[in-house]
């Protein structure tokens, strides 16, 4: 038995009887005990050190008595609570079985009866705990446990009970609360208010792997994740199964919208979707794009250019520009000159371009910094002021359509673009890891540069 294994047991003397230790998680360490009142085994959930230092045992334990009540067949209840040697803990039972990220890991799809009932049961649980006024916040195959052919979600709420008792003193336990692969874009950016909508993402991403096999979004790094998650759109499921009902892709699709507006209101909104063989949903636009872009990988190439790749990617955007704006003879028009404050200043000293200037020169849009990293502004010449572009977190080297109604940019490793008047940013292709700028021709395409050389993809995406 470990070190912190036995000042547990000896703190918890009388109480529980310490047996080994269970597993280990971002929060907490778990521990299989013996309750000795009740003569039944239970699991133990211990917090980090840090992190019960940074919360404070009084504050938390308050907070985490709320979800003590909630009371319902598919949630694990809360059993027991308390603080030992200076470390906090909570008491749940121990159920047979296994997580439902056991089952995937060993099946990786499951069949789609199990995916409806698991989700729709997952659903129920949400839907009570919403009405009771308690958002779980952290919805993922590990917090849902199959005991006896049943669903239960554990740890519900503890990541409202930590996050609300610990303040801004989270920041420096640096623990992330919420899971990327399953976190809601608002929960991303780190909006303060969350509610039942950040929970039926997550259900839709969670159901999303049970039908394929992965989560919606994958990435090697958090920030890879979380910039498909605020950026990307989900692939349809049916192109990755073709056994999936209609009805239940169309409810996983509109589960997974960008703004919460466009989601389900209620968990049980979602239940009944998944499980009514004529809710059509997002269906028919799903459909539509996946054609589109189905149409465009058919037909369309990239292209890789040798020779000297830098010298190459000068000239070409060069001539790109050129052939987008050259019209017949006309006057010269006068020179003007001004200066032009940018509040956020602009961003350099990063690869790519800061700044860009729509064709017609009424447009400028630039990479600017706030305090959830970077973000693409825009600025017309009638405005004294630029405003943020939605969908653009982290965004850089921006570059504008030919008809300055839309943006190409990049985050991370994708090429992205969105349009200046509003909406979700459609992704483009992967482009290399050094990105060296690009321009959007007149018929459409897009020409890049990239480690590689030169490449051209239709901006429709291919």
């Amino acid at each position: 038995m470990s070190l912190t294994a036995e000042r547990l047991s000896a703190a918890l003397t009388g109480r529980y009887r310490i047996e080994r230790e269970f597993g280990a998680g971002g929060m907490a360490t778990v521990y299989l005990a013996h309750d000795l009142k009740h003569d039944c085994n239970v699991a133990i959930k211990v917090l980090h050190p840090d992190l019960g230092a940074a919360l404070g045992g009084e504050r938390f334990l308050t907070e985490i008595r709320t979800t003590a009540r909630l009371q319902h067949p598919h949630i694990l209840p809360l059993l027991d609570s308390g603080e030992a040697d200076g470390s906090l803990y909570y008491v749940m039972p121990v159920v047979s079985g296994e997580t439902l990220r056991t089952r995937l890991a060993r099946e990786h799809q499951l069949p789609i009866p199990d995916v409806v009932r698991i989700a729709s049961e997952v659903a129920s649980a949400l839907d009570y705990a919403h009405r009771q006024g308690v958002v779980h916040r952290d919805i993922k195959p590990e917090n849902i446990l199959l005991h006896d052919g049943q669903a239960l979600v554990a740890d519900f709420g503890i990541v409202l009970a930590v996050q609300t008792a610990g303040g801004e003193r989270m920041t420096q336990t640096g623990l992330s609360l919420g899971t990327p692969s399953y976190m809601s874009p608002e929960q991303a950016i780190g909006e303060k208010t969350i509610d039942a909508r950040s929970d039926v993402y997550a259900l839709g991403a969670v159901t999303y792997e049970m039908l394929t096999g992965d989560a919606p979004f994958t990435g090697s790094t958090v920030q890879a994740i979380v910039a498909k998650v605020l950026s990307a759109e989900a692939e349809r499921p049916t192109m990755l199964r073709k056994t999936i009902p209609q009805h239940v892709e169309a409810a996983v699709l509109t589960s997974l919208a960008k703004l919460p507006a466009d989601r389900f209101a209620t968990a049980a909104e979602f239940k009944d979707a998944i499980n009514r063989s004529d809710y059509t949903g997002a269906s028919t636009q799903a459909s539509s794009a996946a054609a589109r872009h189905a149409a465009s990988t058919r037909t369309v190439k990239q292209r890789v250019l040798s020779a000297a790749p830098w010298a190459l990617a000068v000239a070409a955007l060069a001539t790109s520009a050129w052939l987008a704006t050259r019209h017949t003879e006309a006057p010269p028009l006068p020179v003007s000159r001004f200066a032009m404050r940018f509040t956020p200043e602009v961003v350099t000293g990063r690869p790519g371009q800061a700044i860009a200037m729509s064709q017609d020169g009424s447009r400028i849009a630039y990479v600017g910094a706030v305090s959830t990293g970077l973000q693409l502004f825009m600025r017309t010449m009638s405005d004294v002021a630029p405003t943020p572009i939605p969908g653009t977190l982290n965004a850089m080297s921006p570059f504008f359509s030919p008809d300055g109604e839309h943006l190409g940019f990049v985050v991370g490793t994708k090429l992205l673009k969105v349009a200046v008047g509003g909406g979700p940013a459609l992704p483009v292709t992967d482009v290399g890891s050094t990105f060296r700028g690009g321009t959007w021709s007149a018929n459409d395409t897009i020409l890049f540069a990239d480690e590689r050389g030169l490449l051209v993809v239709p901006a429709a995406g291919g």
